[in-house]
């Protein structure tokens, strides 16, 4: 069964409809769903989805020939004299709609012969883009993507009518998954696999929460165990390096200077570093809301975490332990390291969760005010989990997310309440993984105040 994803399907539709030549770059990180996406969208259209492979020029011209000569009814010969025909077929694709070529892992295309963006892009002005065509170009390698197809003085900079960036699901898409499961459960499980459908998929419904996570990523062999390193020597070259670094703010090194001091990397060297984990989304900078712009070009301000669910869980638990994990003590490792920390670890991505929520309410129009911004607040003597600010500013949402077994109670709320004495338009949310006791649930009938349960925010 096909989960999600209606807005990305909403988007190709919407331009396989539209009049005049269609060409879309669709990239994203491995593994986010971008292939089935695309297969999800193609099915019942008349359409080519060729798959490029890492081969030799010649051979990926012969394979795709074969793919294109399928369905063109024998008007050319077996394979093409050259690229410049073989892309312009597209033309000649059977079918009264429009003619749909999908290219998945192009820069396998584009590195086996660099020409092809310049022949494409000749193609392209001189006619593709008044015919009834939709190209579609797909890709995994993100700075391949963005440096050699996407940015200025490359040939197709400016041809693309469109470009999608695919993110990993979001949690209310990735509860569906696991349909009978608590609610604790599908949080805990958005917080371990994040928004990947490929990871998503290796968990078991039928199975435990605990045991899915000691047979599928703890255990050697399983496709999880080793996802991380696979990626990392797919993007990058100094993976000791990285590995270092994303295991120093998996740990809770949050600023440059903590990251610096854990991993005694050189600074400059370091700022290139992270500006790389960035770019490929595995780690992120944030800042508190209310900060000025000017302050996010300096690189060594800003918080920074882990921007991936399960890399952050990797780094956290799996790497710190290989050795132990390697000799098959994954039990152990699970019952003494794991499981008394996880409460602690799911609590980060539980804020995240509650700005969800938030946005649905948002899009929804049910709240008291429809925000423009919403992130984190904080200054040198207190912090705000949720903060979300309407277009003039003069409004303000403010969250406390509590991720404990232990009720939310009025010494929590006075806390939360103690933090913020600006004579704003204040509307305080409170979440509660295991509720609220019954004075909180009595001073919540006061205007401003609203509890919020796991139980609700899934209903929502």
């Amino acid at each position: 069964m096909f989960i999600g994803r209606k807005d990305e399907l909403d988007y190709f539709n919407e331009r396989y409809q539209s009049s005049g030549g269609e060409l879309l770059v669709v990239y994203g990180r491995r593994r986010v769903g971008k292939t089935e996406t695309l297969k999800e969208f193609a099915r019942g259209k008349e359409h080519v989805f060729y798959t490029c492979t890492e081969c030799s020029d010649a051979e990926q011209l012969q394979a795709y020939s074969g793919r294109m000569l399928g369905q063109n009814g024998g008007r050319y010969s077996s394979v093409f004299s050259g690229w410049r025909d073989a892309l312009g077929s597209v033309a000649d694709l059977p079918g009264k709609g429009k003619k749909l070529l999908i290219i998945d892992e192009f820069p396998y295309m584009v590195r086996g012969n660099p020409s092809i963006p310049s022949m494409l892009q000749e193609l392209w002005d001189r006619g593709l883009k008044k015919e009834n065509v939709m190209i579609i170009l797909c890709g995994s390698a993100m700075s391949f993507i963005e440096k050699e197809i996407l940015a200025e003085k490359n040939p197709l900079y400016g041809r693309a009518t469109g470009i999608l960036k695919m993110r990993p699901l979001g949690f209310y898409d990735v509860i569906r998954f696991f349909p009978s499961w608590s609610d604790t459960d599908r949080i805990t499980a958005y917080a371990v696999l994040g928004g990947i459908p490929h990871y998503l998929l290796q968990f078991e419904p039928g199975k435990s929460l605990a045991e899915n996570i000691k047979k599928k990523v703890l255990s050697r062999g399983s496709v999880l165990y080793n996802e991380v390193e696979f990626l990392m020597h797919q993007e990058m070259r100094e993976t000791a390096i990285y590995n270092t670094i994303i295991a120093a703010v998996a740990a809770g090194a949050s600023r440059f200077s903590e990251i610096h001091d854990k991993t005694m990397i050189d600074q400059n060297k370091l700022s290139v570093y992270l500006k790389n984990l960035i770019s490929l989304d595995i780690l992120r900078r944030e800042f508190s809301l209310e900060q000025g712009s000017g302050i996010k070009t300096n690189v060594q301000r800003g918080l920074y975490s882990v921007s991936d669910p399960f890399f952050r869980f990797w780094y956290a638990f799996v790497f710190p332990n290989v050795s132990e994990l390697e000799g098959g003590d994954i039990n152990g490792i699970y019952r003494s390291i794991i499981a008394p920390a996880l409460d602690e670890f799911v609590s980060r991505t539980y804020e995240e969760i509650c700005r969800e929520y938030l946005r649905s309410l948002n899009r929804q129009e049910k709240l008291p005010f429809h925000f423009s911004r919403i992130g984190r607040f904080w200054d040198k003597s207190r912090e705000v989990d949720i903060m979300a600010l309407g277009q003039d500013g003069d409004k303000c949402i403010l969250g406390e997310c509590k991720y404990r077994r232990s009720a939310f109670d009025l010494g929590d709320m006075k806390k939360a309440l103690a933090k913020w004495e600006r004579p704003d338009e204040v509307y305080w949310y409170f979440f509660s993984r295991s509720g609220f006791t019954k004075g909180v649930k009595a001073a919540a009938a006061k205007p401003h105040l609203t509890l919020v349960s796991p139980a609700e925010m899934i209903k929502r």
